[in-house]
């Protein structure tokens, strides 16, 4: 009948969705980590009370003029570097005009067709190995808007409410450029872009707080096919997990709408986790829509070469750089280099202990084994371990020396962790040093052969493997204060 909606088509199968490429780019904001908004004094800081860091610049009052922050241009000329982009001599701010509560200006202060920086790529590590490249298309810079609350309130059905804290915090908008081919990939990069973030000290990238959000460009196409798709936008992806399934069901719902004969709108959706669904939110707005026009309160951005090289001198060694070497000098597994590299205080410790320990694979083995499980125990991070990376060094060097054996080592290190004392200090204290006497480990041995006839026949009639049996007792008579090597070559000379 006239007038009744129409059913949206069903999502397709995924025999349809093989038929068809996803073709995926994202825009991430990146909070950068200042003390001060961009344009303005008010603190740049999470949690204060509602409206209480704001001033007239921020509030857009009639005669308040922005002065630019800095810090905010030197951290987004880091995170252009670690994105490997090409950073303009000279970029221009822009009044991006539109209407919305949160907006106190009525326009957004950002950067349009002259951007920071440019020309910049982010690489991925595929799962069959293969390494992908992903560019990034600019990042520029602009101020954030406040935050509107629709809910949680008792009038919430007649009023929204508004917080203009976060309104002039600083942003670096990082626009991909449309190379990914999958949610896993999308996925991806968003992972190395956010450590690339996290260990160059440009932002915490807390999505809890809102310092990194994420809006996903989808469209689908034949497969064999050169023309892109119609683009969907899908808004504010808060979590890496909400990234990947709001991806995934828009590629479901836009193959099943071209299978149903149907055609894509240029729309800008929002995922609702909940049901696990995008839904319409708006059409979507082109360039001259905004009406940009450069931002008359201020001047170009200029970077000279000498403020630029002061920046790159500045530069930590990058997450990806830093795997490479983990491999390549200090021995490790890619998986375990890739665990070590979570976080940048993660690897300093590591570093740290590896050196300290002189073994910079056992110092992996425990980082990422026993210190990381009394760690998650504890609820802690790296950065609050009572352990410092030097002592958890000097513990494995005495395994190492032969003054301890791995298992008296896993009684001690929760010691350290409860008292934060050193290994030495515990281990003489409470005699759980190896036994470093040959003649009595030698006596226990022979008493463990003699108890067990039925073990030493089967050893020597060649089953090799029954010197673990033999060893573990050892360990168990001694309560580990043997050293396993050294009980392994004394039963193979008195097993012949």
């Amino acid at each position: 009948m006239k007038g009744m909606a129409t059913a949206a088509p069903p999502l397709a199968t995924p025999e349809q969705i093989a038929l068809y490429e996803p073709v995926i780019g994202l825009e991430v904001h990146v909070q950068l980590g200042t003390r001060t908004k961009i344009f303005c004094a008010c603190p740049n800081e999470f949690g204060a009370a509602p409206n209480t860091n704001v001033c007239p610049v921020c509030l857009g009052l009639p005669g308040a003029l922005p002065v630019l922050n800095q810090q905010a241009v030197e951290l987004a000329m880091q995170a252009s570097l670690a994105l490997h982009c090409e950073v303009r001599g000279q970029s221009v701010f822009a009044r991006k005009n539109y209407f919305y509560p949160d907006l106190p200006k009525g326009y957004q202060i950002s950067q349009y067709d002259r951007p920071l920086a440019e020309h910049g790529w982010v690489e991925i590590e595929l799962p069959d190995g293969a390494v992908k490249r992903i560019g990034v298309t600019r990042l520029h810079m602009e101020d954030d808007a406040g935050k509107s609350t629709h809910d949680g309130y008792r009038d919430s059905s007649q009023y929204s409410y508004v917080d203009l804290n976060r309104t002039g915090s600083p942003l670096a908008e990082i626009v991909s450029e449309p190379d990914m081919r999958s949610s896993d990939e999308a996925f991806l990069y968003l992972t190395e872009l956010k450590l690339a973030m996290q260990f160059t000290g440009v932002s915490n990238c807390d999505m809890e707080k809102g310092n990194l959000r994420c809006d996903a460009n989808v469209s689908v196409r034949k497969r064999g096919a050169e023309k892109f798709g119609t683009k969907v936008e899908i808004k504010n992806l808060n979590s890496f997990r909400f990234l990947k399934q709001a991806i995934d069901f828009e590629i479901a719902r836009q193959v099943g709408v071209l299978e149903a004969g149907g055609a894509i709108a240029q729309e800008t959706r929002l995922y609702n986790p909940d049901v696990d669904e995008t839904f319409s939110m708006r059409s979507k707005e082109e360039a001259h829509d905004y009406r940009y026009f450069p931002e008359p309160d201020l001047v170009p951005l200029a970077v000279s070469g000498e403020w630029l090289a002061r920046v790159k001198a500045s530069m930590p060694e990058l997450p990806a750089g830093r795997r490479k070497r983990f491999v390549s000098e200090h021995g490790l597994r890619e998986y375990d280099a890739q665990v070590l590299t979570a976080t940048r205080a993660l690897a300093d410790y590591y570093e740290v202990a590896a050196k300290a320990s002189g073994d910079p694979r056992m110092a992996a083995h425990w980082v990422t084994g026993d210190l990381a499980a009394l760690l998650k125990a504890a609820g802690k991070e790296v950065e609050e371990c009572p352990v410092s990376p030097e002592r958890l060094g000097e513990l494995i060097a005495l395994i190492a020396g032969g003054e301890l054996t791995g298992k008296l080592a896993k009684e001690i290190l929760p010691k350290m962790f409860e008292t934060g004392e050193a290994a030495r200090a515990i281990m003489e204290r409470e005699g759980l040093k190896a036994m470093s006497d040959s003649g009595e480990l030698e006596k226990i041995v022979e008493g463990i052969i003699a108890a067990n006839p039925k073990q030493v026949e089967q050893y020597r009639a060649g089953k090799t493997s029954v010197i673990q049996f033999f060893v573990g007792q050892a360990m168990k008579a001694t309560r580990g204060q043997a050293n396993p090597a050294a009980v392994s070559e004394i039963l193979r000379q008195k097993l012949v």
